[in-house]
């Protein structure tokens, strides 16, 4: 943390300078911070216009600007990518002798170049949603103007290009498919260009988040970690086929679920998901009869978009608890 103290600084007279009680000289135009939308926590810059005594603050400058990067980056998807891959990782384990400093540098091989990839996805999908996110998210950072655009288009290309060269270096061909897949769903959901941008429509939007959660994480980071990490055939079991199954009707329950919350920025931008053109009621009732969550879902108001991002969150949880026990199916 930072604390910069200024005692009797007169701002009209200091030209070339500001010295400080420790002897250091800042000069002026570090005084005058970048025309960003940071705000800076507990105080920010006190007496900025006063000739009188001033102090600095800039302790939680440095905190808000790695919160806006975390929001960015989705939480809740960030671990939902963990979760998925650990939880499908350790399906090849035959034994405790299997469990090997090999095995978690195979895992991390996994894991690192993905989480880049999550970043790329959702950061695109911000960079062209930024004025749906106005109306239907305005807290997340590049809506909010945490993060400026021209912040966030190198975030996003440097994630790209890190995961792509992390999963070339790697001599892994499941992962690296997993990588280029990913990449290219992910831009097919959010990019603007003709025949793209398909989250504009319901059933393409949720095939996107099903291809990838629920079918490309499970084959994908199994067969790298049977045969690339631990040196063995590429046997299928049991326990993969039912992760298959069960996160394709999960994925799909999130697809379907994830657009209630937008309805009004999606209507007001052409989006069509099924809350747009069924109404949030209809697609909350097949959501209830689909996955029997009646009685947590009779506790929401589909007129409250924080009751509906609630719900939502809840059922990502229920999505980290199930590949949690999904290693023990065996």
């Amino acid at each position: 943390m930072l604390h910069l103290h200024a005692c009797c600084c007169q701002f009209p007279s200091v030209t070339k300078g500001v010295e400080f009680s420790n002897g250091r000289i800042i000069p002026k135009w570090n005084l005058c911070f970048p025309r960003q939308k940071w705000s800076v926590s507990k105080r920010c810059i006190i007496a900025a216009s006063s000739p009188q005594c001033c102090e600095i603050e800039m302790d939680g400058l440095w905190t808000t600007q790695l919160n806006a990067l975390y929001q960015f980056s989705r939480p809740h998807t960030i671990f939902g990518t963990i979760i998925g891959i650990t939880s499908v990782s350790t399906l090849p384990i035959k034994s405790f002798a299997d469990i090997s400093t090999i095995f978690f540098l195979g895992l991390l091989k996994a894991l690192i170049p993905s989480l880049l990839m999550n970043v790329y996805v959702v950061g695109l999908n911000q960079l062209f949603d930024v004025e749906i996110d106005k109306v239907n998210k305005p807290s997340l950072p590049l809506a909010s103007g945490e993060i400026s655009m021209k912040r966030g288009i190198p975030i996003v290309i440097t994630s790209l290009l890190m995961s792509f060269g992390m999963g070339i270096k790697f001599q892994s061909p499941p992962l690296l498919a997993a990588l280029i897949v990913s990449f290219l769903l992910g831009s097919a959901y959010s990019v603007e260009l003709p025949f793209l941008r398909w989250k504009r429509n319901a059933a393409l939007a949720a095939i996107c988040i099903m291809v990838v959660r629920a079918i490309i994480v499970q084959f994908a980071f199994f067969a790298h970690i049977q045969k690339y990490v631990l040196v063995r055939p590429i046997l299928y079991t049991r326990s993969l086929f039912f992760a298959v199954t069960f996160m394709c009707i999960f994925t799909a329950v999130i697809a379907l679920f994830k657009d209630i919350p937008d309805v009004n920025g999606d209507r007001n931008f052409g989006i069509q998901s099924l809350s747009v053109s069924l109404g949030q009621e209809q697609v909350l009732g097949h959501f209830l009869l689909a996955c029997f969550l009646l009685f947590k879902a009779q506790s929401v108001d589909i007129s409250s978009q924080v009751s509906i991002t609630s719900f939502y969150m809840f059922i990502w949880k229920l999505f980290y608890a199930e590949y949690l026990l999904i290693p023990f199916v065996r």
